[in-house]
């Protein structure tokens, strides 16, 4: 049902005051049970987002307003990115696997194993110019029965991983609590992530190497309501991170700008529309949007 809220933009740094937008926030869908995962395809000018305890896939067209199913039985989809070839890659942390589905429908399985081990229910997954997919993999998926089937862990651990493109999975970071959304920055040097579960609620910040290892891992920014869950940048490298109030907003100093207020927890955000200027909010069991003064980023070919 599409309806309408007043945009709360909440200034905490000067340097916020032209970070704006619509007067009103449209809600697009709240029919979920959990919202996450939003992916804008350019091509095609529609969205997909999970709906991770409904075990399915949403699709959103934005030429008709139309809203579907993409996918059912999605082994509890969470995080989604497209990958250069504008193909969507997902994180199926019910099926504990990455997986990528091509341009003619079927799925193509991309990792579901670590050092001999089954992945504990991978997260969140983006993809860096050079082919590799990099991705979480937190436990929440086998926490439980609501979001996938309760398991235990074969790692023991929860680890950040890069993907290469020839299938070799490679831990890149095994010292995080319980890792989730990341980010790479414009320039795809250096990489955040959020590490949900660990006190307070944080994202960090990696140099990427040429070997493709990461250097580093300072706080970048705390969370101080709730927790940070996913991240999204824009063209200026700002971080826009996902928390229970709204959408906070980094400088890329670290300093904490300002907030868009929503009424559910927000869970994930994208960037979308012929401009890329259109952010697509998953919260509570909404999908919600709105066309903003800002861009989000356009990484390199």
């Amino acid at each position: 049902m599409l309806n309408t809220i007043p945009s709360q933009f909440e200034l905490l740094d000067e340097r916020f005051a032209r970070l704006d937008g619509d007067f009103v926030v449209q809600r697009l869908h709240d029919g979920a049970r959990k919202s996450e995962g939003p992916v804008y395809f350019p091509a095609g000018r529609y969205l997909v987002w999970s709906d991770i305890p409904n075990e399915r896939l949403l699709r959103w067209d934005e030429t008709t307003g139309a809203i579907g199913v993409f996918r059912e039985n999605s082994g509890y989809a969470n995080g989604n990115t497209i990958d250069r070839q504008g193909r969507l890659v997902t994180c199926e942390q019910g099926a504990r696997r990455v997986t990528r589905t091509e341009h003619d429908g079927t799925v193509t399985v991309l990792a579901t194993h670590y050092d001999g081990k089954r992945l504990n229910s991978p997260n969140d997954v983006v993809v860096r110019a050079d082919g590799t997919s990099w991705f979480t993999d937190p436990a929440y998926g086998i926490d439980d029965d609501y979001e996938g089937d309760r398991a235990t862990s074969e790692l023991g651990a929860c680890h950040v991983y890069r993907l290469d493109p020839d299938g070799t999975v490679t831990a890149v970071a095994t010292d995080f609590c319980r890792p989730n959304g990341l980010a790479f920055a414009p320039d795809e040097q250096r990489l955040y992530i959020v590490d949900t579960r660990q006190e307070p609620s944080h994202i960090r910040v990696f140099d990427v190497l040429a070997d493709g290892t990461l250097k580093g891992g300072e706080v970048f920014a705390e969370c101080d309501f709730g927790r940070f869950d996913g991240i999204r940048l824009d063209d200026a490298g700002r971080v826009w991170a996902a928390a229970w109030d709204g959408v906070h907003c980094f400088h890329p100093d670290g300093t904490l700008l300002g907030k868009l207020r929503l009424p559910e927890p927000v869970a994930n955000l994208t960037f979308g529309g012929r401009k890329r200027n259109d952010l697509f909010i998953t919260a509570g069991g909404s999908l919600y949007t709105l066309r903003v003064t800002f861009t989000g980023v356009r990484y390199p070919d």
